[in-house]
């Protein structure tokens, strides 16, 4: 089969495969029933291309290398065999893969990417190159000043511990290229390697976990988020220094930026789980500045109420100015009544117990003018002498508490 398939430069290398492939059984693991087989790793991280907080996962195109000794490939000399790649269907390999991967491929363009070199004391390196979807558990309680830490693991599928054994070949050192990864929104803080063991319901097996820690670049989020929520804020505090006569101003500065908040917060939502069981920090931050910004629409509805109130008041205290004026005019009319009424006759008397109905009905008129008085008196302690106090004050209160509030938000998320 080696004669009609395969064609060698050299024709001293291929008596020596032919010798190496006789007899040679691909089924059983080298060191038979002699030991586990150590298999050295490395990894060459080309790219991450894409990292989704919706699927918790990352897709990372990396150079896997493998490397192990079979004393059954043992040759003469202090060369090394270079063969191709589709020859790896006749040696021993490693059932090496990856645990939390969700999707992955072997790259075949222009042939399937493999290497298969032999070296003369038996040892065997075997590199492909792999695309792979892999899971990543995410915390995002300080999105987006997250820092979240992923893992990249390898197993043997059917080798246990006794048949096999992974190291790391250099340690931190087998892994290269996340130095000089460049990503959209992350950038790679620390990466470091790991030898462990997984457990299973048919026994233990090796394993090696590479782990490296993200952090997310805020600058982008400052710009398309925080930048015009916290602008959206200082919008609505441009209704404080309007004149509270003008409603249709202040009532649409208002509802403008209540629906503007409210679009922005659900376009901050889109790139993100739909459930999720935790609050995110812009969560938090769009939270506060559609508080600050309602409250800056419910500050005008107070002040307008108590504007009108006082207007009230003040009309009600020219009406009773004038009341009193009126009945101290009448004053020595009534004296003179009065001096009449005494010099009245008994039929008049009797005829003014006679309508003893119609003052009752003057009672219940006084009661009900009373229930007024006491409706005013009660607006009267509700409302505020100067209305446009109120606006004054919020031009202080609110953006001092809202600087408050930014202080401590930024500090505790920054730093915590």
């Amino acid at each position: 089969v080696l004669d009609e398939s395969i064609s060698w430069n050299d024709s001293k290398l291929q008596p020596t495969i032919q010798r190496l492939m006789k007899g040679y059984n691909r089924y059983l693991r080298p060191n038979f029933n002699q030991g586990p087989v150590e298999i050295g790793m490395s990894l060459d991280i080309a790219s991450i291309d894409a990292i989704s907080e919706i699927n918790m996962d990352y897709t990372a195109t990396i150079f896997l290398r493998q490397r192990w000794r079979d004393s059954r490939l043992v040759f003469p000399g202090n060369e090394s065999l270079s063969l191709d790649g589709r020859l790896v269907s006749l040696l021993w390999i490693p059932d090496t893969f990856i645990p939390d991967s969700k999707r992955s491929f072997l790259h075949d363009v222009t042939v399937e990417n493999r290497l298969i070199r032999i070296f003369s004391n038996g040892t065997v390196l075997y590199a492909l190159r792999i695309t792979a979807t892999i899971a990543c558990n995410m915390d995002l309680t300080k999105y987006p000043m997250d820092r979240q830490e992923c893992t990249l693991q390898l197993e043997s599928w059917g080798y246990n511990l006794q048949d096999v054994v992974f190291y790391w070949t250099r340690g931190n050192d087998s892994v290269k290229g996340l130095d000089t990864l460049r990503l959209a929104q992350y950038s790679v803080e620390s990466y470091y390697t790991t030898v462990s063991e997984a457990v299973y319901e048919t026994g233990f097996y090796p394993k090696l976990v590479l782990h490296f820690s993200l952090r997310r670049n805020v600058l982008f989020f400052i710009l398309e988020t925080y930048v015009p929520s916290t602008l959206l804020v200082v919008l609505s505090w441009v209704s404080f220094w309007i004149s509270q006569s003008s409603v249709p101003a202040r009532t649409c500065i208002g509802v403008t930026t209540v629906l503007t908040m409210t679009t922005l917060m659900m376009g901050a939502r889109t790139s993100l789980p739909n459930a999720n069981c935790f609050i995110k920090a812009i969560d938090v931050y769009l939270g506060i500045c559609f508080t600050f910004i309602f409250g800056a629409l419910l500050e005008y509805a107070c002040a307008h109420f108590c504007t009108m109130q006082h207007q009230t008041i003040v009309d009600v205290q020219r009406e009773s100015n004038g009341t009193t004026h009126l009945a101290n005019s009448m004053s020595p009319k009534k004296m003179q009544t009065e001096e009449s009424t005494q010099q009245e006759t008994p039929e008049q008397s009797v005829t003014c117990e006679g309508n003893e109905a119609t003052d009752k009905k003057k009672e219940k008129g006084c009661g009900l003018s009373s229930v007024k008085q006491m409706s005013r008196r009660a607006a009267s302690m509700m409302s505020v002498e100067n209305p446009n106090n109120i606006d004054r004050n919020a031009r202080v209160f609110f953006p001092m508490v809202f600087l408050l509030v930014n202080i401590f938000y930024w500090l505790y998320y920054l730093l915590f």
